[in-house]
């Protein structure tokens, strides 16, 4: 017995443990931030990335750029879901985060090979997050919301560093408008709903000048019936969610007749149900029906007697929308329509044709609080990638309007905040000052991988910038993405909002300190076992 080897994992497994794991997932932190370093800043590259089924993505945004790479490594997957985070929280700083993520791992490396304990250097990490975010909140400055230029300023400093910076301008106040449009204020709580009420509709054909913010919504269908009308001035809208056919059985139903007169009389109790439907319609005299369900022939005939233009099989968000632009309320059953049901607030109902589709327009609305956004574009690609650039941007400006405090951009605050941990470790004592001031370095990523990104000399424009930083009132002092020189980013108006930056170092320092705390991988190879047993019994 003595001296046999004792296995307690199966065979197929493979376990790592201790260094060898912490400098694996480290490394694999790094390789992702390095696939998307190139893209931070207004110098931007973009990656091309080719997905399995053939298509094409095109893009600079960091998110985009991760669902699209497939990975091994359990240290890279969680990489990759932290930018997948940032999006969803506040949908801009997806590239920041990652690289931030990166950086903070690899200045944790010197501390674990000189036998530090993680433990040590994730109670620094902890406590310098702490720091930062009161820094943060020191160095902001609140906006007015109001102030439409200020806003703008905001929404630009987004949109530089993406695709559509050339036509920023347009892009800055279309999704201005959006957000502004769909906000809503309901007893003390702000709403402002993008996903929902503020749609985007990508049409090829045109170019992106043409693309704008309706005043409505529209909706990718066509009139039912030919002779209907496509274009109405301040249109009475109904909404319904009930079929206009004769209500079938669910299951099958079979009827005996016995009489030849009863077969007529079905059918003719089958065209007064469809009647007295389009009756308790046309008894409000709306000048446009949406339907989410079908319209039957005989129906139709109905509503074009009776001069109304039917809509059917429209989606529920669109539907959704239509009833918050022009204030009408969907309906479920025909005879409950009242008049406090029908939407009148639109101004112009038309059908038009775009490319070889038709369109459905209801716009010029009073007070709309759902809007529609038409993207035209050269090719799908770009519409694609115009379309995640403008999602940014209405996320930033949702940010502002719900958080209205603001930071100077361009690698000003990461240097600020660094100067300010670097200040505050001196107080430190014992070992944890180490990890805390490497945590300041690591802020120092974000201006210097600006600066790389213009191709400037990189140690020459960093320590000007440190030593900026060191005299009075130079918090506002940044990298120019431009051109690599230092300015005042005050002066040249590029913010950002606090929650973005908030959530960056928030996730970022989180994904590192997790990372940190993994000290053994177990992988089994459970497909291999599956097939054995598979083949073994079919061998017996």
């Amino acid at each position: 017995m003595l001296g046999q080897q004792v296995l307690v994992l199966n065979q197929n497994m493979k376990r790592e443990s201790g260094r060898k794991v912490q400098t694996g997932n480290i490394n694999a932190a790094k390789t992702i931030a390095d696939v998307i370093r190139t893209c931070l800043g207004p110098r931007a590259m973009m990656k091309m990335l080719l997905d399995p089924t053939g298509g094409i993505v095109m893009t600079n945004d960091g998110n985009a750029i991760l669902r699209e790479i497939q990975v091994q490594h359990p240290a890279a997957k969680s990489m990759i879901e932290i930018s997948r985070t940032q999006d969803e929280e506040v949908g801009d700083g997806t590239t920041s985060v990652i690289i931030l993520a990166g950086e903070m791992l690899a200045v944790a490396e010197q501390f674990l090979e000189q036998q530090m304990h993680p433990t040590i250097i994730i109670s620094a990490y902890r406590r310098a997050l702490e720091d930062m975010l009161d820094a943060l909140k020191e160095i902001s400055t609140p906006v007015n919301t109001a102030d439409r230029s200020m806003m703008l300023k905001i929404v630009h400093s987004a949109i530089n560093t993406k695709a559509l910076s050339r036509w920023s301008e347009l892009a800055c106040s279309i999704a201005l408008d959006a957000v502004l449009t769909v906000e809503l204020e309901d007893n003390g709580r702000k709403e402002i709903d993008i996903k929902k009420y503020a749609k985007v509709e990508k049409v090829p054909g045109g170019i992106i000048e043409d693309s704008c913010v309706l005043k409505g919504v529209m909706v990718n269908k066509d009139v039912t019936h030919p002779r209907m009308k496509r274009m109405i001035r301040e249109p009475r809208i109904v909404l319904l969610d009930c079929s206009l056919e004769y209500k079938k059985g669910e299951s099958q139903t079979d009827i005996e007749i016995s009489k030849e007169e009863d077969f007529a009389r079905i059918l003719q109790m089958e065209e007064e149900y469809i009647q007295q439907i389009c009756e308790d319609i046309i008894r409000l005299k709306p000048d446009v029906v949406f339907t989410e369900k079908g319209i039957s022939d005989l129906a139709q005939h109905y509503l074009v007697k009776a001069n109304i233009t039917a809509i059917r099989r429209i989606r529920k968000t669109d539907n959704n929308r239509i009833a918050r632009a022009c204030g009408a309320r969907i309906v479920s059953r025909t005879d409950e329509l009242r008049e406090e049901d029908v939407g009148t607030g639109a101004g112009l109902f038309e059908v038009k044709k775009i490319g070889d589709e038709y369109f459905t327009f209801v716009t010029e609305c009073k007070d709309p609080k759902a809007c529609t956004i038409l993207l035209r574009g050269a090719s799908k690609e770009i519409l694609a990638e115009v379309d995640r650039n403008l999602q940014d941007a209405m996320q930033v400006c949702r940010n502002v309007l719900l958080e209205p405090f603001l930071l100077p951009g361009g690698g000003a605050v990461e240097m600020a905040v660094s100067k300010r941990l670097m200040e505050l470790s001196h107080v430190l004592t014992g070992v944890e000052q180490w990890p805390y001031r490497a945590m300041a370095q690591a802020l120092e990523v974000i201006p210097r991988t600006l600066i790389q990104n213009c191709g400037a000399s990189t140690i020459r424009v960093l320590t000007s910038l440190r030593a900026k930083h060191t005299q009075e009132n130079s918090v506002s002092w940044g990298v120019d993405g431009e051109t690599g020189c230092l300015c005042d980013m005050a002066s040249v108006g590029i913010w950002e909002p606090l929650a973005v930056k908030a959530q960056t170092y928030k996730t970022a320092v989180e994904t590192a300190i997790l990372l940190l705390r993994i000290d053994d991988i177990v992988s089994g190879h459970k497909k291999k076992d599956k097939e054995e047993a598979m083949g073994g019994r079919g061998a017996e």
